[in-house]
């Protein structure tokens, strides 16, 4: 990989030197950047053409990045792990599973938003066309296909599990978990969830660029890192290591899968805590008590700060006559709310949502309302709870 012969050559550095994960600090980050420079210089030379996969991400961070999979492996191996941590609740291959991600299925002409796939086995629901019209729909559909278990971005089962509450629809009984990924699962949502359909909700934390992958246990919902799957490093702002538990860091992470373009201390922009372990469910595997999201999942205030949107409940009474709001930011201190109105949504909602979010912003963040009438997903079909615009990995801020 000429890439890493470079550095390699320029650190006065030889394979050997690299014997422990805690050498790993004797090579840099790998930022996205340094991603998109060196793209071509980060293929492995000992694999033919035909071996190569181009993958990018979706671009959620504001920096779309490419990259390569080993193609009829990369994805193959991905799947491998993955069954493995949805075993922890009993997910079997035969399992009926409906799939609410970012597939768009069906047209409203026809009134069918869903498809089989997987022999028949999962059922493939358009997440771009759930509206209160056609939820009715896909609440019979599910019901029909007797799933045990729910795939889905948390932001797209929030949508079906807040109609099935408001409307007081009892949950699927053959259903034991929802299956939640690619998206951060804020408490709110977590609580959302469990009340509408009544069964465990299972969390896993990875990325596209297969660097990291981690997901809850049996008895915890702490992120189990699969230390095979790659090592992590949590870095403080300072560039140090974080060594306590509970203390956010970004996640930095090698991957040990990807032999065809190995990424090296990669720079995930995701924040998480480390956790104490062991876990009791017998598993010694380095722990993460929570994945706080992306560095784009912050918003910043007028004197620097970071704060989370895990600390905006939307799923408190402050927002029941909302049916789907966005925050978005191009400001420090300065923050646009878009927000759907449900038809009894009047001035006195408008204050409290005020009030309340001045609250949970300490004062240091001024919120602007903006009616709107539709939201737009991302390209890959998630909805966006914030929208953030500002750089804020080269920004002076404090967590």
């Amino acid at each position: 990989v000429p890439y890493y012969r470079r550095i390699f050559d320029d650190r006065g550095l030889v394979p050997g030197d690299i014997r422990t994960p805690a050498d790993l600090h004797l090579l840099p980050p790998l930022s996205r950047e340094d991603l998109q420079a060196n793209l071509p210089d980060l293929r492995a030379r000992n694999y033919p053409e035909s071996a190569f996969e181009y993958v990018t991400t979706g671009g959620s961070t504001g920096i779309p990045v490419g990259f390569y999979y080993e193609k009829g492996a990369s994805r193959a191996r991905e799947w491998a792990f993955m069954k493995t941590q949805w075993d922890r609740v009993g997910y079997r291959f035969g399992d009926r599973c409906i799939v609410l991600r970012g597939y768009i299925v069906g047209s409203s002409r026809d009134a069918i938003y869903w498809n089989k796939t997987l022999f028949g086995r999962w059922l493939l629901m358009s997440a771009h066309h759930m509206t209160e019209a056609t939820l009715p729909a896909y609440i019979c559909e599910i019901r029909r296909f007797r799933p045990r278990f729910i795939q889905a971005y948390p932001s797209t089962a929030a949508v079906l599990a807040r109609y099935m509450i408001e409307h007081e629809v009892a949950p699927f009984p053959t259903v034991k978990a929802i299956l939640c990924g690619s998206e951060n699962l804020y408490p709110w949502q977590r609580d959302l969830l469990a009340e509408a359909f009544g069964c465990r909700v299972f969390s896993w934390y990875g990325n596209s660029e297969q660097t990291v992958l981690a997901g809850e246990c049996e008895e915890s919902t702490h992120y189990h890192i699969f230390p095979e799957y790659g090592v992590v490093e949590l870095i403080g702002r300072d560039g140090q290591p974080v060594e306590d538990p509970g203390v956010l860091g970004e996640v930095v992470a090698t991957n040990l899968t990807n032999y065809i373009c190995p990424l090296i201390r990669y720079r995930t922009m995701d924040l998480a805590m480390a956790a104490a372990g062991p876990c009791t469910c017998g598993r010694h595997y380095p722990l993460l008590e929570r994945v706080e999201g992306r560095l784009q999942d912050f918003i910043v205030t007028s004197n620097h700060r970071l704060i989370s949107m895990t600390a905006v409940n939307m799923h408190s009474d402050v927002f029941d006559n909302v049916l789907q709001l966005q925050f978005c930011q191009e400001k420090a201190g300065e923050v646009l709310l878009r927000v759907i109105k449900k038809p009894g949504y009047n001035d006195r909602d408008t204050r409290y949502i005020l009030e309340e979010l001045d609250k949970k912003f300490g004062g240091d963040v001024d919120v602007t309302i903006h009616f709107v009438t539709e939201i737009p997903r991302t390209r890959r079909g998630k909805y966006q709870f914030l929208v953030q615009k500002l750089p804020l990995d080269r920004w002076g801020i404090s967590v």
